[in-house]
């Protein structure tokens, strides 16, 4: 492995693990795929989910995957028996996520700063009917 990656590796796991321990954790947006709510190059600030909050349809939460996080706003909760399933889809995606459980979900958008540094939106301007 390079330099890079090994460095994005280590990056992606620290990220994960604060948001594990409570920490709120900024990142940096790089696609389209939730544009216009977030643009690329905006900051967002991620808040870790507390174990009794559920988000509700409308909120932009962060999954994990092997590449990092998935920003993408919640369309819907699906539960059978005991299993949760969260589905989600970026603002400008045609299709849905696969359904992500609620171990993979890593926390929830609650800011979001251009890269000039403006606040654009936050808590409750965030939630928007999918």
């Amino acid at each position: 492995m390079s330099k890079k990656t090994d460095t994005y590796l280590l990056l992606k796991e620290i990220g994960f693990s604060l948001l594990e321990e409570g920490k709120t954790l900024k990142v940096k947006a790089d696609g389209y795929s939730m544009y216009p709510a977030i643009k690329p190059g905006s900051v967002i600030q991620l808040e870790p989910l507390s174990e009794n909050y559920t988000p509700s349809p409308g909120e932009i939460i962060a999954w994990k995957r092997q590449s990092g996080f998935v920003v993408h706003r919640l369309v819907r909760i699906i539960i059978t028996g005991n299993q949760v399933a969260f589905i989600t889809r970026g603002d400008s995606c045609a299709n849905e996520d696969q359904p992500v459980g609620r171990n993979q979900v890593a926390g929830r958008v609650i800011k979001v700063e251009t890269p000039s540094g403006r606040v654009i939106s936050s808590g409750d301007e965030l939630i928007r009917k999918p």
